[in-house]
């Protein structure tokens, strides 16, 4: 039996091929159905090494902890059918291994090697891809897709997905013509591509092109209903575009219909959620009460260090609603995590993460000299904490708050003319920037 791109799978049993392929595409395209199709390839041959791998992956992507023994145990049914696996499924066996291991720079490593000797597996593009974005590596970002890009045909299934990541890494390098050129192309190959979409919307975003995004992003509400949360991500960005063109009763309307968690546990809802509503704040408009929620799951999700830029939002909620005992039992969890943890990311908890963490709240106890602190050393530094340039952004908006709270205008002013330097179009900026620096000029 071979998967969609012709590599051998080790399974006799056609429906389970047959249904690896189901599973393969929902996962590229965000579906709801992903685990299930899964399961019902495993159900199909409960030998297939590579089903099992892909279902160890799928928890992985959740970001969380609390599945981390599901990923185990996925990685054992895997390993247990190793010897009898393709030299490529074993590859992955070895990846999912690393990755549960919490080595991810292991893995990604694994992934490149399985590149190099099989361009055309979509799975471990698409793992390396997914890791290289929470491991703040933007050129490896672009690099994965690029390498294999000249190996695939075009009327090969998973070629636009193939194009949707290489857009999205030109973007994080701010190639943004390239980014955007390879995203449209890539929408066009295949319109189910919520990356590609998304890497799109990332160039208009970046480019301060707000009205195209609106017309990009605006869909009726139920549009992406079969899609994973991944789909609250590109409202987030929707709500971005409002946000920046001023409406804000829209952005809160958003926020309620398709952002809010809604009681999801899963990363990018709360991050989604947190950031939009710091960003609200950080403009003086009133949120009400909606921190509230937010703030209950992450004094529940203390000591869940699955991706640490989550571990921000959480303080952003706890900080916000005054919950400083709490988010000080959060620092001390971070802290024993960084202390004990020999993983790769525990380093980038004890040396982005803390700091950012301690001056989130310090910015809401109201020492704002104290958050420059914490906040500034960081300053363009911070990409090894995951996520792109436009999530990470939220940290510049509170540095730049930071200073200005802080009495300390020379410095505001240095950073909002780095903006506008790098962001010309960003009229909020601009009009920031001018009125800093009249008020600098008015007490010389």
């Amino acid at each position: 039996m071979k998967d969609a791109q012709g590599y051998p799978l080790t399974t006799s049993s056609q429906d389970a091929a047959l249904l690896y392929g189901v599973a393969q595409q929902n996962l590229l395209e965000y579906r709801l159905a992903t685990m299930q199709s899964i399961k019902d390839t495993i159900q199909a041959d409960p030998h297939f090494a590579m089903a099992h791998c892909l279902r160890g992956y799928q928890f992985m992507m959740y970001g969380s902890f609390s599945v981390l023994n599901n990923a185990k145990s996925a990685l054992r049914a895997a390993a247990a059918e190793a010897a009898g696996a393709t030299e490529r499924e074993r590859m992955h066996i070895e990846a999912l291994r690393a990755w549960t291991e919490g080595r991810t720079g292991k893995a990604i490593t694994v992934w490149e090697q399985l590149l190099s000797a099989y361009p055309l597996d979509i799975v471990a593009l698409r793992m390396h891809h997914f890791n290289c974005f929470w491991t703040g590596r933007q050129h490896s970002l672009r690099g994965g897709a690029a390498s294999v890009l000249d190996r695939w045909p075009q009327e090969m299934p998973g070629y636009g997905n193939v194009l949707g990541m290489l857009a999205f890494g030109y973007e994080e390098c701010g190639q943004y013509r390239e980014a955007e050129k390879f995203g449209r192309l890539a929408v066009q190959h295949n319109p189910n591509d919520l990356w590609a979409l998304h890497a799109v919307a990332h160039v208009l975003e970046m480019e301060d092109r707000q009205q195209e995004g609106i017309d990009w992003l605006t869909r009726p509400e139920n549009h992406w209903s079969d899609r994973n949360p991944f789909k609250g991500h590109l409202w987030w960005h929707l709500a971005l575009f409002h946000l920046e063109s001023g409406h804000y009763e829209q952005v809160l309307d958003l926020y309620d219909r398709s952002v809010r968690n809604d009681g999801s546990t899963f990363y990018l809802d709360i991050q989604n959620a947190a950031s939009l509503l710091a960003r609200l704040e950080l403009l003086g408009i009133d949120v009400g009460s909606r921190w509230a929620q937010l703030a209950d799951f992450a004094e529940q999700s203390i000591g869940d260090h699955g991706l640490i830029f989550t571990d921000l939002h959480y303080m952003m909620a706890l900080a916000k609603e005054h919950r400083f005992e709490a988010a000080e039992r959060l620092l001390a969890s971070m802290e024993d995590f960084a202390a004990q943890d020999s993983g790769d990311s525990a380093a980038v908890v004890r040396a982005i993460g803390l700091p950012l963490c301690r001056g989130i709240l310090r910015f809401e106890q109201g020492d704002y000299a104290g958050a420059v602190d914490e906040f500034a050393p960081l300053h363009n530094n911070d990409a090894p904490i995951g996520a792109s340039h436009a999530q990470r952004d939220i940290i510049d908006q509170y540095l730049i708050e930071a200073t200005r709270r802080a009495s300390n205008l020379p410095r505001t002013r240095m950073l909002l003319a780095e903006r506008v330097a790098l962001r010309p179009r960003n009229k909020a900026a601009v009009e920031r920037h001018m009125d800093v620096t009249r008020q600098i000029y008015r007490t010389a």
